[in-house]
């Protein structure tokens, strides 16, 4: 019920940690665990998908500054998620880790 309630910008937090926590169960499984890395990978590159094609459509309010910033991060993302799915591996989740939860963080205020 509390997420048919949400606002957008708060469920947009929520599948954001979603999508962290799915990186972080996988990268810190022993032994590492290559199927729920690239489940990870696609789910957030699904999510940044949905994120990177609101910034590019022309009624978005967001400033020009803002939107440059987030289609460069988005592009950091997609590929990021994209090689992960091919080669699965560790260390480059964390810096997906930080930046949805940075994201997340900064969009709950």
């Amino acid at each position: 019920m509390a997420q048919a309630t949400a606002n957008p910008r708060e469920r947009e937090a929520q599948l954001l940690l979603r999508a962290a926590a799915r990186f972080a169960a996988a990268q810190t499984a022993q032994p590492f665990d290559r199927t729920a890395a690239r489940e990870a990978a696609t789910f957030n590159r699904k999510l940044w998908t949905v994120f990177l094609s609101s910034v590019l459509r022309a009624e978005n309010p967001l400033d020009a500054a803002t939107k440059t910033n987030i289609k460069k991060i988005a592009m950091f993302v997609l590929d990021r998620c994209h090689s992960l799915e091919i080669n699965p591996s560790a260390e480059p989740m964390s810096a997906l880790i930080n930046i949805n939860r940075n994201l997340a963080e900064g969009l709950r205020g």
